[in-house]
């Protein structure tokens, strides 16, 4: 089928029924899931993908997959035979709308949105890897889609099951460590090459792999020749496809502490970073935000940590990391800072997790400990890790309640939209940017608003058109 015919049916078998929005109001049906068996379709199987397809066999049954690479996608067949296979997640959405109760989503960053949203309009409950988007816009929509629909949601920060860090938000939020002036959260990526070593695109065009369908990874983002340099990992360090370090961890290692303190849209947001061009993210960066007061809860500061001096190919360089004065209070004599990790620095003392998850911690500070053990349960119990996502996600379907799940696009689009504002915050580093999230954009700048979305490649637009 060539590409204006195969534009065309998806586009007619859209509107002719399968749930878009026309004019301004739903068409779709509602989502059949009660007590039965779900149906699954996976967009993504390859990588992280994998996991996610066969955790959601383990909770209904998987009727479709989906993958821009046939090595992917036939290796997974193998496991899961009677699932139909599909390159284009429109075709398969479009095709099998009826047959198909949820959703995994688990592509490059770029593609998330596209694939979610599309999905939510017909109904169908989405279970999306982190980071929820691509851009600040992105959240925004899926969490807004997600309300609009009623669909059950769970974005794939996977920590959230772990039951240390839901009792680390518990001690927090009881006041434990006195009310949070401060939070540092620190990252050993970029693990991909970025710059300085990558800065332009590359020159050579080798042909297409015969299993790479490249328009179709290529989806919403500008066109560009293939390159290895691009599929089948290094898409992250690139602006066009990945968020970079940010996007890639802090939906993990900032999770605990956004849900202990209670963040929502920050004040402000002010990046440090080196080496930034507009093809690849940073060798290194510093953000800060600023939150407002919450409640009874009192104004404090966000540090961002990533990367370091010369790029991750210079291993001698020194990495960007919180203050040797804070990091000495928290290390004893001769102990290694963990990679990644988190500390929520309060008034009476410190939870300093050494942990991507913060799903372990320490508390630093007299009477912490027995002070801790006086607080009682107040969030339900997973501790069964990535499958464990999935079967909070399954239960919140059956029961026809989305907040079920604990990392639903409300809570993890709101997470996702704030940190994507750093990568906003680094492409004008220097520049301190006054946010207004209620209105979804920067007060102060206008340049940086052009930042907060991008414009879908054409043939790409209907996917979140709502």
């Amino acid at each position: 089928m060539g590409q204006t015919s195969r534009r065309d049916f998806l586009k007619q078998s859209a509107l002719a029924g399968v749930g878009f929005w026309v004019g301004g109001s739903s068409i779709a049906a509602p989502a059949r899931v009660t007590n039965e068996r779900i149906a699954f379709a996976s967009i993504g199987v390859g990588g992280k993908g994998s996991s996610d397809c066969d955790h959601a066999g383990n909770h209904g049954d998987l009727v479709a997959i989906c993958d821009i690479d046939d090595k992917n996608l036939n290796k997974k067949a193998e496991k899961f035979p009677k699932a139909q296979k599909f390159n284009d997640f429109r075709e398969m959405l479009t095709k099998m709308g009826d047959k198909i109760d949820a959703v995994t989503v688990s592509t490059a960053d770029h593609t998330h949105a596209p694939a979610s949203v599309m999905a939510m309009k017909m109904k169908k409950h989405v279970y999306c890897q982190k980071p929820l988007t691509h851009t600040v816009y992105e959240a925004r929509l899926m969490r807004e889609t997600a309300a609009k629909m009623g669909v059950a949601t769970q974005m794939g920060n996977q920590g959230t099951a772990e039951d240390g860090l839901r009792r680390a938000v518990e001690i927090v939020q009881a006041g434990v460590i006195g009310p949070v002036k401060e939070i540092h959260v620190w990252t050993n990526r970029p693990i991909w090459p970025q710059a300085p070593d990558v800065v332009a695109r590359p020159t050579d065009m080798p042909p297409v792999p015969n299993d790479v369908h490249w328009d179709l990874f290529l989806g919403p983002a500008p066109e560009r020749p293939y390159s290895p340099k691009y599929h089948p990992f290094a898409w992250r360090g690139w602006w066009d496809f990945g968020t970079g370090a940010l996007g890639d961890m802090a939906c993990h290692t900032a999770n605990m502490a956004f849900m202990a303190c209670k963040l929502t849209h920050p004040t402000s947001v002010m990046a440090d970073a080196k080496d930034v061009n507009p093809e690849t993210y940073p060798s290194m960066a510093k953000i800060r935000f600023e939150f407002p007061a919450r409640g009874d809860m009192p104004p404090l500061s966000f540090f961002w940590y990533e990367g370091r001096e010369g790029g991750n190919s210079n291993k001698s360089g020194k990495r960007a990391l919180p203050p040797e004065e804070l990091l000495s209070k928290v290390l004893k004599q001769g102990q290694k800072l963990s990679d990644s990790g988190s500390m929520l620095v309060g008034e009476r003392g410190i939870l300093f997790s050494p942990n991507d998850y913060g799903a372990q911690y320490v508390l630093i500070g007299d009477g912490l400990d027995d002070a801790a053990k006086k607080v009682p349960q107040s969030l339900p119990r997973n501790g069964k890790g990535d499958d464990g996502m999935k079967a909070e996600w399954a239960e919140a379907i059956k029961s026809n309640n989305p907040q079920t799940a604990m990392s639903n696009f409300n809570y993890a689009g709101m997470l996702t939209e704030t940190i994507l504002l750093g990568n906003v915050a680094i492409r004008l580093t220097g520049q301190k940017l006054e946010w207004d999230g209620p209105h979804l954009k920067f007060s102060n700048n206008t340049q940086a608003n052009q930042y907060v979305r991008t414009e879908y490649r054409h043939g790409w637009e209907d996917t979140i058109k709502v």
